[in-house]
């Protein structure tokens, strides 16, 4: 069972997991969670409505009751499991992946992340140990709920007037059709690019960390001259920008433009929430506004449970998650585009825009994470991280996540993938020149030493 990961269930559909191991994930959710009612959404993908039916069948037949809220985001299930204050949900999606994967990610009270750690171990457990699955003597039953109105009513108190943009937004024929035009509207000013639902996803992968998937969009900002550009991922947990000039904006530096509104129009200050990728420019344009930088471990299953446990106001991370307070300490790819577009309408009121602020931001060169494949990724790690340790004096050093070793001019993260023979080399520097260098050096130990490639 592949598909047994350390934020979720995922992979290819029919060949990493089938419908027996869906049936008794759903039979084996209410044991864990001890609850006797499960939410249940799923994603438009080809394969969906058949896990969506095991997954019931298997939760009914433990004897616990189905809210099932059908076709929804990602951030929607996390929105009614908290707003409703359900013990236990499921999602249906492979998110960002290709047509052919499809997963579960799962959640308890708060919407807090069920995690590898923190329980689908124990399931994987007892489906390896072949615990048995007897029908309840009473079944659950199965209820319909409609939280759409209630979501987009939840998220409309961020939204401002966007009529003075232009926008472009790639719904990437995933699930943010189900409300951005209801969020966004339909106006002349915004410009749709595939804005139905198909699980074949069939002009692009629904991953915008991938650059070719962006090119569409990219094309149409500069075409209708844009503010902005706006993506969102398969199951629109995650969310990304291009600004009026067509560039993709890392990220990462979303966190930090995010201190406009949380800072300079709420007046709010305290713990802000990074991951171990994140460009150091983040912190040094958010802790002189009075913000102090949380740097914590990559995915949703650590960071929500991180920003929860230190009260912070929000956070992010370099795949395009954001995290809010004010949405359970959940991510969620509609929150952050409103906000960030509120935003956006405030600096061209002023004059100025979406790729000047961010030049305000930028202070180093950035390597974007680099994949190599490695076996000996713990050997390749400390290889890495020994050589230019004793090369010069570090200023910063974290041992979670991999290592994160930061120097004077230049700072570097390694860190192991969960799923592949890969490790992801990200590192910023104050010069090309310098960027340059140090990638080549790490290419030389992994190449030399490890037998790594890109």
């Amino acid at each position: 069972m592949g598909a047994f990961h350390a934020y979720d269930i995922r992979g290819i559909w029919g060949k990493d997991w089938d419908l027996d191991i869906a049936y008794k994930v759903g039979y084996f959710i209410p044991r864990l969670l001890q609850t006797g009612k499960v939410l249940v959404g799923r994603d438009c993908r080809l394969s969906s409505d058949q896990i969506h039916d095991a997954v019931i069948r298997g939760i009914n037949d433990a004897g616990a009751d189905v809210y099932d809220i059908g076709l929804s985001s990602t951030p929607m299930v996390y929105f009614g499991t908290a707003h409703y204050g359900f013990d236990a949900s499921v999602q249906i999606t492979a998110s960002h992946n290709p047509a052919e994967y499809n997963g579960m990610k799962v959640s308890t009270t708060g919407a807090q992340a069920v995690g590898y750690d923190a329980g689908l171990g124990q399931i994987k457990a007892w489906i390896d140990e072949g615990v048995e699955t007897p029908v309840a003597a009473v079944r659950g039953q199965v209820f319909q709920k409609e939280i759409l109105e209630d979501y987009l009513s939840f998220m409309r108190a961020f939204v401002k007037d966007y009529s003075s943009l232009t926008i472009a937004m790639d719904l990437s024929n995933g699930m943010a059709n189900l409300f951005a035009k209801e969020i966004f509207g339909t106006g002349s000013n915004i410009h749709y690019l595939f804005d139905t639902l198909d699980g074949r996803f069939p002009n692009h992968e629904p991953n915008p960390l991938i650059e070719k998937n962006c090119f569409p969009l990219e094309e149409k900002v500069l075409e209708v001259k844009a503010d902005a550009g706006v993506i969102y991922d398969g199951d629109a947990d995650r969310v990304m920008f291009i600004d009026e000039k067509g560039h993709f904006i890392s990220p990462d530096l979303m966190i930090a433009l995010m201190g406009k509104y949380f800072v300079g129009e709420r007046g709010l200050k305290g713990l802000v929430l990074q991951d171990i990728r994140s460009s150091k420019a983040v912190g040094e344009y958010l802790t002189p506004m009075g913000c102090e930088m949380q740097t914590w471990k990559v995915g949703r299953a650590f960071a929500a449970k991180k920003l929860r446990e230190i009260d912070g106001i929000w956070g992010g991370e370099l795949a395009g998650h954001y995290y809010f307070r004010d949405f359970f300490y959940s991510d969620s790819g509609l929150l952050a585009s409103i906000i960030l577009l509120n935003i956006v309408a405030g600096l061209k009121r002023e004059g100025s825009s979406l790729s000047e602020a961010i030049g305000q931001i930028v202070r180093y060169r950035n390597s974007g994470e680099i994949n190599y494949r490695v076996e000996d990724k713990s050997g390749a790690m400390d290889a890495v991280k020994e050589h230019f340790m004793s090369q010069e004096q570090a200023t910063a050093f974290m041992d979670f996540d991999g290592y994160r070793v930061e120097f004077q001019d230049w700072w570097f993260n390694i860190r192991p993938s969960n799923t592949e023979p890969y490790l992801r080399f990200i590192c910023e520097a104050t010069s090309e020149a310098l960027l340059q260098e140090k990638i080549a050096q790490t290419d030389a130990i992994l190449a030399e030493r490890f037998g790594g490639k890109r």
